[in-house]
């Protein structure tokens, strides 16, 4: 069931995270964040709110629009082609796009994303656990269907270690959710 203005309940255990990069973000004095699959853009009025220079970008031209409607920066874009230059952002926040990227693309995207950070830069990732196994899930029911990969933590750890340093990796479960929910900073070397 989801809350007014067709966002996703909440996970509580996930906004203490954002809200905790926020601080790691302000106390390193980063001020330029990219959220890649950014929604309607509620960690993007977070973000905003610390006074940390926002841009989202996100496949849906939809939720693009909604972003936008609360006064924030976002374009279409998919993580395999950013529109943006080397080195342009402090700091990139992904929750669950990445489970929605094939083991098979995972490299390139990491590339791109990180390719858009400046040296040293956090990229904050968060997925959806599973056994190690990619699929095509109906959407609300309908004959929409969305590609997941749900990979084991240790698949996660052996993917990302080699584009940067892993810190914080974190788990937990969310109610009505399958697997956990995954999360850490991958660190750019």
């Amino acid at each position: 069931m989801g809350n007014p203005g067709n966002e996703p309940d909440r996970d509580p255990y996930r906004d203490a995270k954002r809200d905790e990069f926020i601080r790691q973000l302000a106390s390193e004095r980063r001020h330029q964040v990219l959220e890649i699959g950014c929604g309607t853009g509620e960690d993007g009025l977070a973000f905003k709110a610390a006074g940390i220079n926002y841009t989202g970008v996100d496949s849906s031209e939809a939720n693009v629009r909604a972003a936008r409607a609360r006064h924030l920066e976002a374009s279409v874009a998919v993580p395999h082609s950013l529109p943006f230059a080397d080195r342009t952002f402090d700091a990139a926040w992904c929750m669950g796009t990445l489970t929605h990227v094939s083991n098979t693309e995972l490299y390139g995207v990491l590339d791109e994303s990180l390719r858009v950070l400046k040296p040293g830069a956090p990229l904050a990732v968060g997925l959806r656990s599973g056994e190690d196994e990619e699929r095509l899930d109906l959407v609300d029911g309908y004959a929409t269907r969305l590609f997941s990969s749900l990979r084991s933590d240790e698949t996660v750890l052996s993917l990302f270690e080699p584009h940067g340093s892993v810190k914080d990796f974190t788990t937990w479960e969310s109610p009505g959710q399958p697997g956990h929910f995954q999360y850490f900073i991958l660190a750019k070397f």
